[in-house]
C-alpha cells in the first residue's frame, strides 16, 4: 500500500505523520512530500493514518494486489474546559536519530520575539548543543563547530550567510516555512559538505482549496503572504514578502544638517513557491527566494561621500517527484544559489567598489525504496558547482578605469554518491547503516603566482580552465544503532565520518556580511 497523505482543508502534503496497520501496529511515517508505504500479506487490514492535530483516518481494506490509498486528513479542534496538564517530555526511544530536532513552525509563532519578528535562527539557539553567536544574533554554532560548518538548506537549494541586519535576524520568513528538521550529530549519508550540522528547512505548497492571505504589521517590518490554487487540487502558489521600514523610521529624528543625513537601512526579502500534480506518480514544484540589505550613506556638501552597502541571497530550486512503483519513489533536485556583498563609495569623480560572493549550481537525486515492512533504503547522487569570488576592487577617477586584471575566481566540482540503509533485526534491535563517497576538486582557471624565500613573486603559473589544482576522495562511513531497553527507555550510538569542503574567512566572531567563503582546498 502507497500513496500520500494531505490536509483536506489547504491541500498541503503532511511531513510524519504516521500510517500504520491496526492488526499488527506497524507502520511507517510519511517522508518530506507526503508519501508512504506499507508492506502488508493478503487480506484484510485496518489502516491508520494518525498525526497530532487531525483526526484519525481509519479505512478497512481488502488487499490482494499494490494499492493506491491517498488520505486526506481533517484538522480537529476539541473544545474543553480550562485543565491542567502535568507530564514529561516524550523521549525519542524509537528512532534510530539522535540529535535530530523537528520545529513546529505554528509553535515558533508563539514564542516571544524581538522586535515582533519571529525568527527560526533565535529559536534553535535554546536547544541543546546550539550555542548563538552573540546576544541579539542570529548566527549559530553546534557543540563547537563554526558558522561554515553548518549545513543550510532552503528547499535542498544552499544559503551561505542566512542573516539580516548584521546577524541580528534570519533570512527566513516564518509565514513562508512549512518544515523545519535540525540535525546536530549522527548527519544521515545524504547529507554532506559539513561536519557540524544540518539545519533542513522547506517551504509551503500553497493552499490547493481556496485563496487565503495573512499578514502582520510590526515595530521595524512588515509582512504579506498571498496563497492559493492555480488548478484546484491540482496547483497550488504560495507569495510571502517582508520588508523594514527603518530607514523610515528613522529619518525623523535625524538633523537635515547633520553628516548623518542621508544615511538610511532596510531589508527586504521574497519567498515564491508553485506546484502541479500531474498524476498520482509525477509532481513539479518550482521555489525560489530573493533577499536583500540595503545600507545608504550620503554625506553632505558638494564633494560628500557617498557609500552604499548591498548584500544578499537568491535560491531557485525545481523538483520533479516520480513514484516508479508503490515501492520506489525519487525526487531530482535542481538548483542554484548567489550570495554577493558589495560595498561602493563616491566622491566627487572618484569611484570605489568591493565586492566578493559564491555562486554554485546543484543537481541531487534522491531514491526512496521500501523492500519490505522491516527494510527501508535511501540512495542517490548528488553534483555541485560552486564558483568563490574573493574580495575584488575596482576602482575608477572620471573617465579613467584602473582595473586591468578580471575579477579572481575559485572554481570547483563537490560530487557524491551514497546509499542508506536503516533495518529492523528484531523489534528491539535497529540499524541504519550508511555510506558517502564524496569527491572534491579545485580546478582553473587560476593563476598560481610563484614566490622566492624572501616572499618576492618570480613568475607565474597559469592554469587552464577545468584542470585539476588539488582533488581529494573520501569514504565516509554512518552508523547508527538503537536497542530497546523497556518501554520507554532506549540506548542509541552513532559512527559518523564527515568532510567540509567550505571554509569562511571572517572577521569577527558575529555573522556579517564581510565574511568571504573559499573551497577548503585553496584556503
Amino acid at each position: 500500500m502507497s500513496g500520500y497523505v494531505k490536509d483536506a482543508a489547504t491541500g498541503e502534503a503532511l511531513i510524519g505523520a504516521n500510517v500504520y496497520v491496526k492488526e499488527t501496529m506497524r507502520g511507517g511515517a510519511t517522508n518530506t512530500y507526503g508519501y508512504y508505504v506499507l508492506n502488508v500479506p493478503a487480506g484484510k487490514h485496518t489502516v491508520v493514518m494518525s498525526f497530532i492535530g487531525y483526526e484519525d483516518n481509519v479505512q478497512v481494506v481488502e488487499a490482494s494486489a499494490d494499492m493506491k490509498i491517498n488520505i486526506v486528513a481533517k484538522p480537529i479542534a476539541i473544545q474543553v474546559q480550562e485543565f491542567e496538564v502535568v507530564g514529561e517530555r516524550k523521549a525519542n526511544t524509537e528512532d534510530t536519530r539522535m540529535g535530530t530536532v523537528d520545529l513546529d513552525v505554528q509553535k515558533l509563532q508563539t514564542l516571544p520575539a524581538l522586535l515582533g519578528e519571529v525568527d527560526i535562527l533565535k529559536t534553535i539557539q535554546f536547544l541543546p548543543g546550539v550555542q548563538s553567536n552573540g546576544e541579539g544574533n542570529a548566527g549559530f554554532y553546534v557543540r563547537g563547530g563554526g558558522p561554515d560548518q553548518n549545513l543550510i538548506l532552503l528547499d535542498n537549494a544552499i544559503v551561505y550567510n542566512a542573516s539580516h541586519l548584521f546577524g541580528f535576524f534570519s533570512v527566513f520568513n516564518a509565514d513562508a516555512v512549512k518544515n523545519i528538521e535540525l540535525i546536530k550529530g549522527g548527519m544521515p549519508a545524504n547529507y554532506g559538505g559539513r561536519i557540524s550540522s544540518v539545519l533542513d528547512i522547506n517551504m509551503k505548497e500553497g493552499n490547493d482549496k481556496a485563496f487565503h492571505g495573512q499578514g502582520g504589521i510590526g515595530l521595524i517590518s512588515s509582512r504579506l503572504t498571498l496563497e492559493g490554487p492555480i488548478v484546484k487540487d491540482r496547483s497550488s502558489f504560495i507569495v510571502s514578502g517582508r520588508r523594514t521600514y527603518i530607514d523610515v523610521l528613522t529619518k525623523p529624528f535625524i538633523n537635515k544638517e547633520s553628516a548623518f543625513a542621508g544615511t538610511g537601512y532596510y531589508f527586504y526579502d521574497l519567498n515564491a513557491k508553485a506546484n502541479y500534480t500531474f498524476s498520482d506518480k509525477d509532481r513539479v514544484f518550482l521555489s525560489g527566494y530573493f533577499g536583500r540589505d540595503v545600507f545608504n550613506f550620503k554625506g553632505q556638501g558638494e564633494n560628500g561621500t557617498e557609500f552604499r552597502i548591498p548584500w544578499g541571497n537568491t535560491t531557485v530550486s525545481a523538483r520533479w517527484n516520480h513514484v516508479f512503483g508503490p515501492k520506489l519513489f525519487l525526487n531530482t533536485t535542481a538548483t542554484y544559489s548567489d550570495y554577493t556583498f558589495q560595498f561602493a563609495a563616491q566622491q566627487d569623480q572618484f569611484r570605489f567598489r568591493l565586492y566578493s560572493g559564491i555562486k554554485d549550481y546543484g543537481l541531487k537525486l534522491d531514491f526512496g525504496h521500501y523492500p519490505t515492512a522491516r527494510h527501508r533504503l535511501k540512495y542517490g547522487a548528488q553534483y555541485t558547482y560552486p564558483i568563490y569570488t574573493t574580495s575584488t576592487v575596482d576602482v575608477a577617477s572620471g573617465d579613467v578605469d584602473f582595473n586591468i586584471d578580471t575579477p579572481p575566481q575559485l572554481h570547483a566540482h563537490e560530487s557524491a554518491v551514497y546509499v542508506l540503509d536503516e533495518y529492523d533485526f528484531t523489534d528491539r534491535l535497529r540499524a541504519n547503516v550508511g555510506l558517502r563517497l564524496s569527491r572534491f576538486d579545485h580546478v582553473g582557471p587560476y593563476v598560481n603566482y610563484i614566490v622566492d624565500e624572501r616572499g618576492n613573486s618570480v613568475g607565474k603559473e597559469e592554469i587552464a580552465p577545468g584542470k585539476p589544482i588539488a582533488s581529494f576522495m573520501a569514504l565516509e562511513p554512518r552508523a547508527s544503532l538503537r536497542y530497546t531497553t523497556g518501554p520507554k527507555s532506549s540506548v542509541k550510538a552513532i559512527i559518523p565520518a564527515v568532510r567540509n569542503t567550505c571554509a569562511l574567512a571572517s572577521f569577527g566572531s558575529s555573522s556579517l556580511p564581510t565574511d568571504r567563503g573559499y573551497p577548503a582546498a585553496h584556503a
